[in-house]
């Protein structure tokens, strides 16, 4: 076990030493003027798991939701997402910035956008109004922290709301940082998720453990249009089959592993559920992610981190009254049970 059992996040593994020798020996080019080949072989990996007809590399899952939202709106356009998904809450108004575009903010805790909330957030067809040109949704939906964290957007629903859109001629974006989590956790493919987006985008550096970046997959025309908006936001790297090897690596060697972090998340439930202010039901925890409420009478969220600092165990708060627990490759029963008898030390 490490000096610290780190919680934050998915994005703090370190590659596997695999990865490195696989990172290593990547035959590499300049992307830009000639073309990488692992960058190539990795474009074309994820296209063909997503069922697009291509994808791009770039260093992060928000630059890839940037490319996507500058490729699919103009200024002045507006999207339709839930309050606190990753685009709108964690992007620090990259949309408003980058693009000029606005966002309508549904308030959904479970992120599912059925056909019939969409419809009412939809703007009328005004020389007056914005013009709904997006509408986008993210899985796993990692939520405000109020509720579970990590949940699988089912199939079925998102079956429903493509099937409306696309009758409207209206595109839909998937956020999909975590949606190997999802695969792994539904048993449902990522090309049949996929076919529910026009365009998709998928993080390599989170808990499939690569150290950079992303990718934004769809049709042609939008990708034509990708590659401008993602020049523009200086996101064309150079000899970067050295990183792309890393995530054709975690591809092929790191995604049914996803099953133990899942697990894992479950086991870190039930170990703080019903300690003294702690409540995070085990039976709400779908992927990795276990989002923790508290309600104590000495500790906020904050001062709960800090305690679990001192004794070697990184989290962060996520809310004024919860905490966000992310499981990953690099921690495992040990840093759990670390974690849980830190906790019954604090909150005794």
């Amino acid at each position: 076990m490490s000096r610290h059992s780190d919680f934050r996040s998915d994005t703090v593994t370190q590659p596997t030493p695999a990865m490195k020798a696989a990172m290593l020996a990547a035959e590499l080019g300049d992307d830009v003027l000639d073309g990488d080949p692992t960058v190539r072989a990795l474009e074309a990996r994820v296209a063909e798991l997503l069922g697009k007809d291509g994808a791009l590399y770039v260093p992060s899952g928000t630059m890839a939701n940037q490319v996507a939202l500058g490729a699919w709106t103009r200024p002045g356009d507006e999207i339709v997402v839930e309050r606190s998904a990753h685009m709108v809450q964690w992007e620090a108004g990259a949309a408003g910035f980058n693009h000029g575009v606005q966002t309508m903010t549904l308030d959904v805790p479970d992120g599912v956008l059925t056909p019939a909330l969409v419809e009412r957030a939809i703007r009328p067809a005004s020389l007056h109004c914005a013009k709904t040109a997006l509408v986008c949704v993210e899985q796993t939906f990692m939520g405000s922290g109020e509720g579970p964290g990590g949940l699988v957007l089912p199939l079925a629903k998102l079956r429903e709301l493509s099937a409306w859109c696309r009758a409207r001629s209206l595109p839909v974006h998937m956020d999909g940082a975590r949606l190997m989590n999802a695969v792994v956790a539904s048993g449902t493919s990522a090309r049949d998720f996929a076919a529910c987006a026009d365009s998709v985008s998928l993080c390599l550096s989170k808990g499939l453990g690569a150290p950079v970046g992303s990718l934004i997959a769809g049709p042609r025309e939008f990708l034509e249009r990708g590659k401008l908006v993602r020049k523009r936001l200086g996101g064309w790297m150079r000899q970067c089959g050295i990183l792309a090897a890393g995530g054709l690596h975690a591809l092929e060697h790191h995604v049914a592993r996803l099953e133990q972090d899942h697990a894992l998340a479950r086991r870190l439930a039930e170990r703080l559920h019903g300690l003294p202010g702690l409540a995070c039901p085990p039976n709400q925890v779908q992927t990795n992610i276990a989002m923790v409420q508290l309600k104590h009478a000495q500790h906020t969220p904050a001062s709960l981190c800090a305690a679990l600092k001192e004794r070697g165990v990184l989290v962060l708060p996520m809310t004024a009254s919860s905490l966000r627990f992310v499981t990953h490759m690099d921690v495992g029963e040990a840093d759990v049970e670390r974690l849980a008898g830190a906790c019954r030390e604090i909150l005794r």
